[in-house]
């Protein structure tokens, strides 16, 4: 089964307004909401209202950063939602960037893969009921027990880029949360997660996506630049683009953003490059294009949508998106 999902927040539609729209989701086909944690809401608050608004989706973060909580505050959090929502909770955890972590949180990013390990342990054994002691190599916890283990346990999965994080994420969670790709580059991500997991494994595959429900292919394209020159130039997206062979294409980007020249920067990012990673088109043409995901492998696609011309999202166009549309 292919699930669909949507990331809330909608970019200007207030919290409190996400209400009737949340209800509605199910008889439009969706079946998941899940949060993002850069600079507007936390990942956690929308969820909750999300889980007293409507019982029948699941609830995702996408994803809780490793650095600005503590595992055992990540525990309790998640156990809360996993106890307002049993059995349609997911906990994604993932290592951030060094602006959100260093510039915004004035915690050191040190050791991403590491602190990531760290904390999916901790955060595992901890959901599952264990008091957990120990000096690990970024953290340490002592004599930490939850009050009461979430029953079920929820799912925890690992935002994953590259090999080694992927290979993570199969071997150690119950699978991976991938974003800025396009669906052709599932397969070599699903590769890694795969062999990390074990041939018996069937790890979820979490998609986050980013869809422009415009045919004003300029204004998507304008958009997507922009969008390019803040995210694509941070090292661990460097470096994932890199792996999956858009070094090139995107080198005039990285070389204007070294050079301070911000607008160049987003200007050097060719066409080709944005409509590979960002959905756009008619609403009709965009679920197609998310669909392609799922049919590459990824088990939950999550639509992130991007402003448009035409103002926020509304239920007609979250209705056109829909897998029953």
């Amino acid at each position: 089964m292919t699930r669909w999902g949507l990331t809330i927040p909608l970019l200007g539609v207030p919290l409190p307004e996400h209400a009737a729209i949340v209800r509605a989701l199910p008889d439009l086909g969706y079946t998941d909401v899940w949060s993002a944690e850069t600079n507007g809401t936390d990942a956690f608050t929308p969820l909750a209202l999300a889980a007293a608004w409507e019982p029948t989706l699941r609830l995702g973060t996408a994803i809780v950063p490793v650095y600005t909580r503590g595992p055992a505050l990540i525990a309790m959090s998640a156990a809360s939602l996993a106890a307002a929502a049993p059995g349609r909770f997911v906990l994604g955890l993932g290592a951030s960037s060094p602006v959100i972590v260093g510039d915004w949180n004035g915690i050191p990013f040190e050791q991403p893969f590491r602190r990531t390990r760290d904390v999916l342990r901790t955060t595992n054994a901890l959901l599952g009921g264990e008091r957990v002691t120990g000096d690990f190599d970024t953290i340490s916890v002592h004599r930490f027990k939850l009050d009461k283990a979430p029953d079920p346990k929820p799912m925890v999965l690992v935002a994953a880029l590259r090999a080694q994080m992927l290979r993570l994420a199969g071997r150690e969670s119950d699978g991976a949360i991938l974003n800025w790709l396009a669906a052709h580059d599932v397969a070599q991500c699903l590769a890694e997660l795969h062999a990390g997991a074990g041939a018996d494994a069937d790890p979820e595959v979490v998609a986050r996506i980013f869809v422009c429900p415009t045919d004003d292919a300029d204004y998507a394209r304008s958009l997507g630049r922009t969008l390019f020159a803040s995210y694509l130039t941070v090292p661990a997206y460097a470096a994932f683009h890199d792996w999956l062979g858009r070094g090139e294409r995107l080198k005039p980007m990285h070389d204007a953003w070294a050079a301070g020249d911000r607008k160049g920067a987003a200007a050097a990012v060719p066409d080709d490059v944005v409509d590979e990673l960002v959905v756009h088109g008619t609403p009709h043409a965009c679920r197609e294009q998310v669909q392609a995901y799922a049919d590459a492998g990824v088990k939950t696609p999550v639509m992130m949508l991007l402003p448009t011309p035409d103002g926020p999202a509304n239920l007609d166009l979250l209705r056109d998106l829909g897998p029953v549309a």
